[in-house]
């Protein structure tokens, strides 16, 4: 299986510069790809990606979409004086040209196409490309919003022409809308195309009613353009999140794309003067993580905005941080994704209802003026009360202003939420009989203290003691979990031969190590004498059986019933509607995944719910298996470690059993757990 991660920079894209004063296009600049570059070098990313040549894009790669034309009129600008170029700029929509724009714009094209080819052809699991101009804006004959060629969009056709993909999936998390790219595709159901963006019920730039949640496509392709819009500003980690869990994500999987393309713009990040959004550097480092789990790892991020240089790089470099599989840091912020969110996610949801059976059993209806309907663009309080506006002058200053505080905050910020790379990623603790098993890059452990297991048993009925294997399971386990806690290594996987009491002596542990926050997933059969009031451990029981006691905030059971068909997999919605969003509004500072006795996940599950939680808790994961499970010992190993990116297994709809039970918990628990609110329809209508 490939491995590594490639960067892909020039630093000749960066001689594309503004010539004359326009005050649209002027944060279109070439420090944005100096500072990335700047960044990744001072956090040693650099040395740890492979470098991958850029090259031109040719003419005939560029007409896979765009008019042989438009691609004279810019191959023209190369020999324009300065009052020639602004005037065939102003033919454009905010676009400006140089002499070396056409040059530019090839490399970034080639930089893309470069990519693709090292992830399709083995050379390289993943990867980002550092480019500009950017090209999300841009259409088949014509310039938009700072972009001259449509270099994600170029690069699916590309990847369709060289490798016969079939299944592409395109997510632009830039702040505005690349109505460029949904032009291109908005009638090819062999290109799914997401997008987020700041819309205002269409005050904001493009200003496009087709950037609206209800624009699904057009004719074979309906269904396959997902527009999310934001009706506000300031959306943050947990708005993005929710997007993801409730929309992108199931319906990804269901596709089954064979490669992603991000178009990733970091305009949607905080302190940007174009976006005015919240979210944290970070955050693009979990939503990276979750599209690393579809197309089997093909993964290929490309730059498009992003004009706070201190946010853009910081955020670059969190992505390509997640790209190289190091711990996440948890999501700064309450995970409550405000009104206006969740209305749009319900919308969008309606929208897509009829066209995929992820959401063909949700009671989605539109919502409408829950938050943000009067909303008026540029309308603050101040205008309201009839107060001056502020001169220009006083305008650049708050600008400046406003640049300071956010470097400010990201200085202290991402000091807060440095996350060190253990020196070892996963260890283990199992049988030695076993031990041929496990991949090279893991590490074995025995026991620790026979003094220190016995202080942290002392609470439990002590009668397995008496069973010389059973006490070597538990040592094993805590051997492993400590390991764990210190940030010796990132992951682990222990198997005993009474997996529910040895979960409940690692709890007691965690509580002993001052561990606030323990996030339990335990699928089978399971009897936790554990305090779960106080909230330091929060446990989701996965089984067939029908629960014994009512769910409260901290325990509560899954009532899951799983399809008999092994090539498919019907956990998806159970995952990704309930599961994730309920974990990721937790927080955990550790997660401990239990595969008991009578568990009935099947190894597509399994590996589905190992590799998507890998998100939580700076990525701190304790698998814990019952010894008559050890035949998925392997393949669990070489997805902690990162040596398996594997397939998940084709989308099932899920039992209509299943699915109501999801619907009933979620209503239950979605003021506890916030981010449960984007689907739980119903109560949000009447709240």
């Amino acid at each position: 299986m490939a491995s590594g991660t490639a960067l892909v920079y020039d630093n000749e894209m960066t001689s594309h510069k503004l010539l004359w004063d326009d005050p649209i296009c002027n944060i279109e600049v070439p420090e944005r790809l100096l500072s990335c570059y700047d960044y990744l070098q001072c956090y040693n990313l650099v040395e740890r990606c492979i470098t991958i040549p850029v090259r031109e894009g040719t003419e005939n790669e560029i007409m896979l979409v765009h008019s042989a034309d438009y691609l004279e009129v810019v191959k023209s600008t190369q020999e324009m004086k300065e009052e020639e170029l602004q005037k065939t700029s102003a033919d454009y929509d905010s676009v400006y040209f140089h002499p070396t724009t056409f040059r530019c714009a090839k490399l970034a094209v080639g930089a893309t196409l470069e990519l693709v080819d090292a992830v399709m052809l083995g050379k390289t699991r993943n990867g980002m490309a550092l480019v500009r101009p950017p090209g999300h804006h841009s259409q088949r004959n014509a310039a938009n919003g700072f972009c001259i060629f449509n270099n994600v969009a170029i690069a699916a056709k590309y990847a369709q022409r060289t490798y016969g993909l079939q299944r592409i999936l395109i997510v632009d998390w830039d702040v505005h809308h690349g109505q460029g790219t949904q032009y291109l595709f908005d009638a090819d159901p062999s290109v799914l195309y997401f997008s987020w963006h700041r819309f205002e019920h269409q005050q904001f730039w493009p200003s496009l009613s087709e950037s609206n949640y209800d624009a699904v496509g057009q004719e074979k392709g309906r269904g396959f353009n997902i527009n999310v819009p934001w009706n506000k500003i300031g959306m943050g980690n947990s708005d993005y999140i929710a997007a993801f869990l409730h929309v992108l994500l199931p319906v990804a999987f269901e596709f089954d794309p064979e490669l992603v393309l991000v178009s990733a713009g970091y305009d949607s990040g905080i302190g940007d003067p174009e976006g005015h959004m919240s979210a944290t550097p970070e955050c693009f480092s979990h939503l990276t993580k979750f599209l690393m789990n579809l197309a089997k790892g093909k993964l290929c991020v490309v730059l498009e905005g992003g004009y706070h240089l201190r946010s853009l790089s910081e955020s670059v470099c969190m992505t390509i941080k997640a790209l190289l599989g190091d711990p996440l840091p948890c999501l700064s912020g309450e995970m409550a994704p405000c009104l206006s969110a969740v209305e749009s996610v319900h919308n969008v949801r309606a929208a897509h209802k009829p066209y995929w059976q992820c959401l063909m059993y949700e009671d989605s209806t539109p919502l409408q003026d829950l938050s943000t309907q009067s909303y008026q663009v540029g309308q603050t309080d101040a205008t309201q009360s009839g107060t001056q506006l502020p001169t220009s002058q006083d305008a650049g200053n708050m600008k400046h202003e406003e640049v300071i505080r956010t470097d400010r905050f990201l200085e202290l910020h991402m000091k807060s939420i440095e996350c060190p790379r253990p020196p070892v990623k996963t260890a283990v603790a199992i049988d030695e009989n076993d031990a041929y098993l496990l991949p090279a890059s893991v590490q074995i452990e025995k026991g620790i203290d026979t003094t220190e297991l016995k202080s942290t048993i002392s609470e439990f009925d002590a009668e397995f003691v008496k069973e010389e294997k059973g006490f070597q399971s538990f040592m094993n386990t805590l051997a492993v979990l400590d390991k764990i806690i210190k940030k010796e290594v990132t992951n682990g996987l222990a198997v005993s031969s009474q997996a529910s009491l040895s979960c409940a002596i690692a709890l007691k542990h965690c509580s002993n190590q001052k561990v606030q926050k323990v996030l339990c997933i335990f699928a089978g059969d399971t009897d936790l004498k554990i305090d779960l009031d106080n909230g330091k451990v929060l446990l989701i029981s996965i089984s067939p059986k029908q629960p014994e006691q009512a769910n409260s905030k901290y325990n509560i059971s899954l009532n899951w019933k799983e399809s008999k068909d092994v090539e498919t997999n019907n956990f998806f919605s159970p995952l990704l509607g309930f599961i994730l969003p309920v974990a990721y509004s937790y927080q955990p500072d550790l997660t401990f995944i239990v595969l008991g006795p009578n568990q009935n996940l099947g190894r597509n599950e399994i590996s589905l719910l190992i590799s998507l939680l890998q998100g939580l808790a700076q990525s701190q994961i304790l698998v814990l298996i019952q010894d008559t499970e050890v035949t998925l010992l392997q393949e669990i190993t070489k997805i902690l470690s990162g040596d398996l990116m594997p397939y998940f297994g084709s989308y099932a709809p899920d039992l209509k059993d299943n699915v109501q039970r999801i619907k009933e918990l979620r209503k239950q628990l979605q003021q506890e757990w916030k981010l449960l609110q984007c689907s739980a329809k119903i109560a949000i209508a009447e709240s």
